[in-house]
């Protein structure tokens, strides 16, 4: 089973009223870098996904996020040059639409069928029902709240799901 993880909002929390813990210093390359949190990396293991980076952050993530969270080099998915190519054509579903993600369209390709989680901030139904529509197998694209980041809530939904999915 896949899991495609977001990195800035999802791995990285941002905004909201409240202070966020810091796991470190800040980078200049990275300011945001600091509320990284480390032990993030061994529960993304436990889950027994194949994890597969579905970032901007794209071969970054594995030079500057894999040894902070301990987890080995991922596969990182390659972007259309034109997030319009990721967008879908169908009416009131495109871009600017309010519809479906720009990332949406080539997480299901990639997936071939298989089963899939993908954990992201900018999640929303529109790309929930175009991925029921489009995608054989199952799929739970879980929103991450871009101010706390993936908490142990968003891990218990998750792992339940997978637990579900293989019969367990």
């Amino acid at each position: 089973m896949l899991l495609y993880l977001d990195v800035d909002g999802t791995l990285i929390p941002f905004g909201g009223t409240a202070p966020h813990p810091e796991y470190g210093e800040p980078s200049p390359e990275h300011p945001l870098l600091s509320r990284l949190d480390p032990s993030l990396g061994p529960q993304l293991l436990s889950l027994g996904c194949e994890l597969v980076w579905a970032t901007t952050w794209l071969d970054d993530a594995n030079t500057v996020l894999t040894p902070r969270l301990g987890l080995p080099t991922l596969p990182v998915v390659q972007w259309p040059e034109d997030e319009d190519e990721g967008a879908d054509a169908e009416p009131g579903l495109g871009p600017g639409g309010g519809g479906v993600h720009w990332k949406t369209r080539p997480l299901v390709a990639r997936a071939a069928g298989r089963p899939f989680v993908w954990l992201d901030d900018e999640i929303t139904d529109a790309d929930r029902v175009w991925t029921a529509v489009h995608h054989p197998g199952a799929a739970l694209l879980h929103r991450v709240h871009p101010a706390r980041g993936l908490t142990d809530a968003d891990f218990v939904i998750v792992e339940e799901w997978i637990r579900g999915q293989r019969g367990a």
